[in-house]
């Protein structure tokens, strides 16, 4: 019998800025890229979340949903080390562990009942210790595969623990909210209710063949399995895989590059900041691209030396996308980096031009700035990824 927990910080960057500044508790809180059109939300606080206020929405956006929001740029080395400590108490509770991001994990629980007793008493005792050793809170869904440990995790949020048992699978997603369903957006759960089918109740009596038929072979195996409590195959990579990875997926449909862009950059400077953390290195990267239709791609990029800085990952990112990326809006992206290995130190070659120097001066400014940050001596921010500040108005 399989037990997965999905574990996810509640509003992790929003969290962590009012760990460290209390004054922020209880108040709106938007943590992103600058207010221009290139610039999206990272994370908010749950009070930013009621004026409508969500992960991957332009700045800009956000400003105009909620003007009274308190607007604070990324800090990638913070939330990278903390994420770190996080990461290894769940490690502490089984080596068999998926680092879905930096606040999203997949622990495989199965046989561990033993060392923790049941699944809601090792819950309590990974949320106790989080909450002791960071002062974060986090959110549970235990289920018999990933898939509905994914979801359960977000219904009870914040803080919260949902249990699937094995053998309720299907009657637990019944009793859902089409909403609840994991992967699919708002233009397929559009197109659902056009047909009629606007309870999980409804979606769940019809064939696989028929949702094929109607939303396309990679679509209706998805919308078949999810609302059946079937795992789809959500997380490929195996827990001792040598790679890490980040993923968004995102509330509405994005076909805007610009906001694609950003997205990409927020995810390169959070896996060079873990790279960094961890002292590993990669020359390796992997690109995920889901379209609305479910269709998903993967396609990666090996260099010829390891990725100097952030800079170097996102400009791959970006290569890739323009080869893999057809236009069509995506549900979700995602960005990793492969085949890590211990950190090599880069060497000077008789061939490097100004700009390869430029890099490597940049990327040894950006990585001493990091160490520098982990001690509480300073922070790095890319200008794009900080708020711009308000202009004055004009006085009457």
């Amino acid at each position: 019998m399989r037990r997965y927990f999905h574990i996810d910080l509640d509003a992790f960057f929003a969290s962590v800025e009012s760990i460290d500044n209390p004054e922020l508790h209880g108040k709106p809180l938007i943590v992103g890229g600058a207010s221009s059109r290139r610039g999206v939300v990272s994370t908010c606080s749950y009070e930013a979340r009621r004026f409508g206020v969500h992960s991957a929405m332009p700045i800009a956006e956000a400003r105009r949903l909620c003007p009274q929001g308190i607007y604070l740029p990324v800090r990638m080395e913070r939330y990278v080390e903390l994420s770190s400590k996080v990461m290894s108490i769940y490690a502490d509770f089984t080596p068999e562990l998926i680092r879905v991001s930096i606040d999203e994990a997949n622990l495989d629980m199965t046989g561990t009942e033993r060392l923790w007793g049941s699944p809601e008493e090792a819950a309590a005792a990974i949320k106790k210790r989080v909450r002791e050793e960071t002062g974060l809170s986090i959110s549970v869904g235990i289920a018999p595969n990933r898939y509905l440990a994914k979801i359960a995790s977000g219904i009870r949020k914040p803080d919260g623990l949902v249990l699937v048992e094995p053998g309720q699978e299907a009657a637990f997603m019944r009793g859902l909210e089409l909403d609840k369903l994991w992967g699919a957006g708002v233009k397929t759960r559009g197109r659902l209710e056009e047909l009629g089918l606007d309870t999980m109740e409804k979606l769940c009596s019809v064939g696989r063949e028929t949702l094929c038929q109607l939303f396309g072979k990679a679509g209706g195996d998805f919308l078949f399995m999810g609302s059946h409590g079937q795992d789809p195959g959500i997380y490929g990579q195996e827990p001792k895989s040598r790679s890490i990875s980040a993923e968004t997926t995102f509330e509405r449909d994005v076909r805007d590059r610009e906001s694609l862009e950003s997205v990409l950059l927020g995810m390169a400077e959070e896996l060079c900041a873990r790279m960094y953390d961890e002292g590993l290195s990669s020359r390796t990267i992997q690109l995920k691209l889901r379209y609305e239709d479910f269709e998903t791609l993967g396609a990666r990029e090996t260099m010829r030396g390891p990725f100097i800085g952030s800079a170097g990952i996102y400009d791959a990112a970006l290569r890739v996308l323009n080869r893999k990326w057809d236009g069509r809006p995506l549900r979700l992206i995602g960005l990793g980096l492969a085949n890590l290995g211990a950190g090599e130190v880069e060497q000077g070659s008789l061939f490097e031009d100004d700009s390869d120097r430029a890099a490597k001066k940049s990327a040894a400014v950006e990585r001493a700035v990091f160490e520098a940050s982990k001690r509480g001596l300073g922070k790095i921010t890319r200008a794009r990824l900080v708020p711009k500040p308000e202009k004055d108005k004009p006085k009457k």
